[in-house]
């Protein structure tokens, strides 16, 4: 699918945001600027939080917005390319012991493979500057049918 605007990523986030219940883990992967925080800003609105309150947690690591429902752990790994193990460096397997909490990660590639739980949904966005963005979704069938179903 394409998005032709910024509110177009937004809605594409709330979408994919109102069909999670809990316990997703959704990596996000592209290029600075692509979009992933818009989208992670998107998701996080349709679980009842503040979207003024989203920001990219690049300097933080892990940003927590808690919510009515669950708790959203917002990682970003782009500072932690280089180090041996990312999962180990932000505590991701501290945050993976509630079942119930949506994690979502940028820069999920420098993740291994070990280190991620299912439900698993995978999203790449390609595209930059004023260009249309790509966005592929790899996951959940009923998520990509349900988000599709709006386009």
């Amino acid at each position: 699918m394409f998005s032709y605007s910024p509110e177009q990523t937004f809605e594409l986030g709330r979408r994919i945001g109102s069909s999670l219940v809990g316990g997703e883990m959704l990596l996000l992967s592209g290029g600075l600027g692509a979009g992933k925080t818009l989208l992670t800003k998107g998701i996080v609105e349709a679980l009842g939080f503040d979207v003024d309150e989203v920001n990219s947690p690049s300097f933080a690591l892990v940003n927590l917005y808690k919510t009515e429902t669950c708790d959203v752990y917002h990682i970003d790994l782009w500072r932690l390319g280089d180090a041996a193990d990312p999962a180990a460096e932000i505590g991701l397997h501290e945050i993976l012991e509630d079942p119930r909490s949506i994690v979502i990660i940028e820069w999920s590639e420098h993740l291994s493979e070990n280190a991620l739980r299912e439900p698993l949904i995978r999203i790449n966005i390609s595209g930059d500057g004023d260009d249309p963005r790509r966005i592929e979704i790899v996951g959940s069938d009923n998520l990509e049918l349900e988000v599709l179903s709006g386009c």
